[in-house]
């Protein structure tokens, strides 16, 4: 990372320690970097090959997210991209075509919790909070549900999240499972999962927080 701000190298540190997690436990997710101007930016797009999926970090709502399949897009894109925020980094992923799966789950130190796993309506690429969601899935295999399952149990143990936390996945044409990333904290989803399923999650991640098992 080119510059001075030290909480953007902060951040970009945090991913890779993230990186470094899914690796240990052997769970993939799209390849992709951090940077901070358009010229490395256009090196990394390269480098990873278009289309790549490109969005600040740290905005509210996945504002400025967007595929771009080009220089030049990218070149028109990263104009929007300091609108949203100028002094973060931005991160660029490869883009795969595929589902995309979501699990709300909740983690007490020695067992994970999942109400319910949930598929989006729209192709991979489109932020959650714009998109339409299924519950129960509707296209997924038993096999990639399983893969789901386990990639989330894993992952609530090695981070050691004491509460709700929540994945967001991406399956791709080979019915390989992505992790696109992880959030350890209650989702905008968890309402919608806890009344379909007819389970209180945030009671239950309540009740982790007070040492209840």
């Amino acid at each position: 990372i080119l510059g001075t701000d030290h909480k953007a190298i902060a951040r970009a540190e945090n991913r890779k320690e993230f990186e470094e997690i899914l690796s240990k436990v052997g769970i993939p997710q799209p390849v992709g970097k951090t940077v901070m101007n358009i010229d490395d930016a256009i090196v990394v797009a390269n480098e990873i090959t278009y289309p790549v999926l490109i969005r600040p970090s740290y905005v509210i709502g996945g504002r400025g997210m967007q595929v771009v399949h080009s220089d030049i897009e990218l070149k028109e894109y990263w104009i929007e991209a300091l609108k949203a925020n100028k002094k973060q980094p931005v991160l660029i992923d490869k883009y795969i075509f595929g589902k995309e799966i979501e699990v709300d789950a909740v983690f007490d130190g020695a067992d994970t919790f999942i109400p319910g796993i949930m598929e989006h309506i729209e192709k991979t690429g489109i932020h959650s909070g714009d998109s339409i969601l299924s519950y129960p899935t509707f296209s997924i295999s038993p096999e990639v549900k399983e893969k789901i399952i386990d990639y989330t149990c894993k992952l609530g143990k090695a981070l050691d999240i004491k509460g709700i936390f929540n994945i967001q996945f991406i399956v791709d044409e080979k019915d390989d499972v992505y992790v696109i990333e992880v959030n350890p904290r209650a989702s905008r989803t968890v309402p919608f999962i806890a009344k379909s399923a007819g389970v209180d999650v945030a009671k239950i991640a309540t009740k982790i927080a007070l040492g209840i098992s």
